[in-house]
């Protein structure tokens, strides 16, 4: 993704993309979070792990049918080297998705559902973070029927003793 490429796309100036985004890759980022934020709706039911299922399953077909894929890693990638894509990622993604996650699990530890003491930053984290482990480092694709299975382990690990 070059300013370029892009700029000769949308039908505008090189200076106009910079003035709004500081490389291509914050741009791209943009996009990525524009087109994701309506699709990854996090639910509340009162039914957490019809919650969580739906969400992941979700995650994992915008990952797998909706082509977000390969923006996914490249993005990733990208945040490795480009400090604009890892603060917008981080800022416009990683930590707002994440809190959404931990708002839903909150309002289950406030239901008996969860342990009080329950750490939900790690429930996040295996919930997750098993999913970008399989895209990014095993590049293994993960499927949807293994979405309960993740979530029933999770949250057997946080629930009531």
């Amino acid at each position: 993704l070059t300013f370029d490429r892009v700029a000769k796309e949308a039908g505008a100036s090189r200076t106009t993309l910079h003035k709004w985004w500081p490389s291509p890759g914050a741009l791209a980022a943009e996009a990525y979070f524009a087109r994701s934020r309506p699709v990854l709706d996090f639910p509340d039911t009162g039914d957490l792990r019809a919650d969580l299922v739906t969400q992941l399953r979700a995650f994992v077909h915008w990952l797998k049918d909706e082509g977000a894929e390969r923006p996914v890693t490249e993005l990733v990638g990208a945040a490795q080297t480009d400090p604009d894509v890892a603060r917008a990622w981080s800022e416009n993604y990683a930590r707002p998705r994440r809190e959404l996650a931990r708002e839903r699990l909150r309002a289950a530890q406030r239901q008996g559902l969860l342990r009080a003491d329950a750490d939900l930053d790690i429930v996040v984290d295996q919930l997750w973070g098993a999913c970008y482990h399989r895209l990014l480092v095993l590049r293994t694709p993960f499927d949807a029927s293994l979405v309960p299975r993740l979530v029933d382990q999770a949250l057997r690990g946080a629930a009531p003793r």
